[in-house]
């Protein structure tokens, strides 16, 4: 009996030194908790309870060569509730209902939904932000914000491209340049409660934004309306499906002008700019935006047809197969293999020198200088001159020339590409091309970006493009400059004569495929001062209705367009006896 309460009393004894072991255990682990990890769990219990709403960084401006703001921002302010704030429901939802032109039962769900934070509408006018601000409603929130303005409307919408809801650069140069125009965005962080509520009348902490980049390019304001004003005018007057012009520095590269029309609407992107073909379902409608935002000069490649003649030209000269004063006959037509290939004087230019078939356009004259060169000599300067790559003009999405392959190019092939046949580049690619030939060798990079800067105009980041010099000689280039003021001064090019300016130039009429539709893209390209030239421009006009004949419509263009640009420029006339030149107002 006494030997059973004596096991009793060990065993309670035993648990009690047990549970006085887990308690000094307990103990000791709370005091660790408490005194060594202390900052640990209140940083965690900090960071449990913390919030953030973003506060978006003014995005950088872009700003054309003379200084105008072409892309920037316009302060819009989003409103939201917290629900644990309100007192005054009912009022909250009546005010907001009314000034924000919504359905009350949409805007009182959100009201009475228990969260951290119910958004009632984006992108709101900082006016009306402000008069929701006066009511004082405890609850409601308004933040600021940005969103893109684009002063000019459709002014270069292909070029600059647009943001998306979220403020970044979705096409054109606000994504190229989208790490420079972005910014930093800051931080305003609260308090909440355990279920996620913010608590009313806890300090704020901010972060502040930092503002983007100001970039500013090269594209001139007014030589792009004036160049963009022309367009609309032949596309009209000849019924085509687009133009497309590009205004150029053919010695450094720099872009003053590049339009494509139809333009859209940049401050609002996603409506179509045509109301002839009513997409039926979204997929439909996506695939028409993508159209409408694509940029032809770049992103689309066609047949150069004549044009391409000055590279031909250019190789034949340089490599010594052909002299300017070499004799050809043109009979209207040469035999290649078995392919008769006409020229576009069906009866034939006759006798003529290489000199007077470049400026007559003269196909067989071109074929023949291509045929001396042979496959490998022509493929030689088509890699020297830079066409099998891209011209890395800071757009993207650069389409690349599509070409024979080497071994695929037969004599027929060479002699249809002579002429600018049978193979494909992009304008950007024919006119940076053209501009490398003609500025004494030097293969530039077209570009728009010159510089960036910070708000207070603190120099960020000069930007520099890579030159190729020497593609080939200054002489072939200043023979090639010859050939060229001939073409306007007597030859085929003779519509884009301007009095009392030297004027070089070439023509093309392209005719697209299927040969069997008879459609055409009729080109200019032309550039000034023929000697020194400053100034290069390049049109395209696709699918031209009644005369399509690129020296009877494109070429007048642009001798409109130099007409008044090149006075603009300081560009002044040589000659004495000179035609009044109307001056592009800045």
């Amino acid at each position: 009996m006494n030997s059973n309460k004596t096991h009793h009393r060990e065993k309670i004894a035993l648990l009690f030194f047990l549970l006085f072991l887990c308690m000094t255990g307990l103990m000791g682990r709370l005091v660790f908790l408490m005194v060594f990890r202390s900052e640990h769990y209140s940083a965690m219990a900090e960071d449990l309870h913390e919030r953030e709403r973003t506060i978006k960084a003014a995005r950088g401006n872009i700003i054309d060569a003379n200084g105008i703001v072409i892309a920037t921002n316009r302060t819009v302010c989003t409103i939201s509730v917290i629900h644990n704030q309100i007192k005054k429901a009912d009022e909250v939802v009546a005010v907001l209902s009314k000034e924000l032109g919504l359905e009350e039962s949409e805007v009182r769900k959100k009201v009475q939904k228990y969260s951290s934070r119910e958004i009632i509408k984006t992108n709101v006018d900082k006016a009306m932000g402000d008069q929701i601000r006066a009511y004082h409603m405890e609850g409601v929130k308004v933040d600021e914000d940005y969103k893109r303005y684009y002063p000019y409307d459709t002014l270069a919408s292909k070029v600059l491209g647009f943001t998306g809801g979220d403020n970044q650069g979705i096409i054109g140069l606000e994504v190229k340049y989208e790490s420079y125009l972005k910014g930093m965005n800051g931080k305003i962080l609260t308090m909440s409660d355990a279920a996620g509520i913010e608590i009313p009348n806890a300090a704020e902490d901010r972060i502040e934004p930092i503002a983007g980049q100001n970039l500013t390019v090269s594209l001139d304001v007014n030589i792009q309306r004036y160049c963009e004003q022309a367009a609309y005018q032949v596309m009209e007057k000849k019924g085509a499906n687009r133009v497309s012009i590009i205004v150029m520095n053919p010695q450094n590269g720099e872009i003053m002008a590049m339009v494509n029309t139809p333009e859209f609407n940049l401050n609002d992107p996603f409506t179509l700019n045509t109301s002839v073909e009513i997409p039926k379902t979204e997929k439909e409608k996506q695939n028409m935006l993508n159209q409408m935002w694509r940029n032809p000069c770049i992103n689309d490649t066609y047949e150069p047809g004549s044009t391409f003649k000055i590279i031909t030209a250019a190789a034949g000269l340089e490599s010594g197969v052909v002299k300017l004063d070499d004799h050809f006959s043109c009979p209207g037509f040469r035999i290649v293999e078995d392919r008769r290939i006409r020229c576009h004087k069906v009866g034939g230019h006759g006798s003529e020198t290489f000199l007077q078939g470049m400026m007559n356009s003269c196909n067989p004259v071109l074929i023949d200088v291509g045929q001396r060169l042979g496959v490998d000599g022509y493929y030689k300067y088509f890699v020297q001159f830079g066409l099998k790559g891209k011209t890395g003009i800071d757009l993207p999405g650069e389409a690349t020339t599509i070409m024979h392959k080497k071994e695929d190019m037969g004599l027929v092939e060479l002699a249809t590409v002579s002429f600018g046949q049978s193979f494909q580049i992009t304008p950007m690619q024919l006119i940076t091309t053209a501009s490398s030939i003609i500025n004494g060798g030097n293969r530039i990079t077209p570009h728009f970006g010159v510089k960036s800067v910070r708000a207070d105009e603190e120099l960020v980041h000069d930007f520099t493009y890579p030159v190729k010099e020497g593609i080939l000689s200054k002489e072939t280039s200043a023979t090639m400059r010859y050939i060229l003021e001939q073409v306007v001064s007597e030859g085929s090019g003779k519509r884009a004569k301007i009095e009392g300016y030297r004027i070089g130039g070439k023509t093309a009429t392209s005719e697209k495929l299927p040969r069997s539709l008879k459609k055409y893209i009729s080109s200019f390209i032309g550039f000034a001062p023929a000697d020194d030239p400053k100034v290069i421009a390049l049109i395209t006009i696709d699918e031209p209705q009644g005369i399509y004949y690129g020296g009877t419509i494109a070429a007048p263009v642009i001798a409109d367009i130099f007409k008044n640009i090149l006075p603009y420029l300081g560009i002044e006339p040589t000659a004495e006896d000179t035609v009044s030149a109307f001056r592009i107002s800045g």
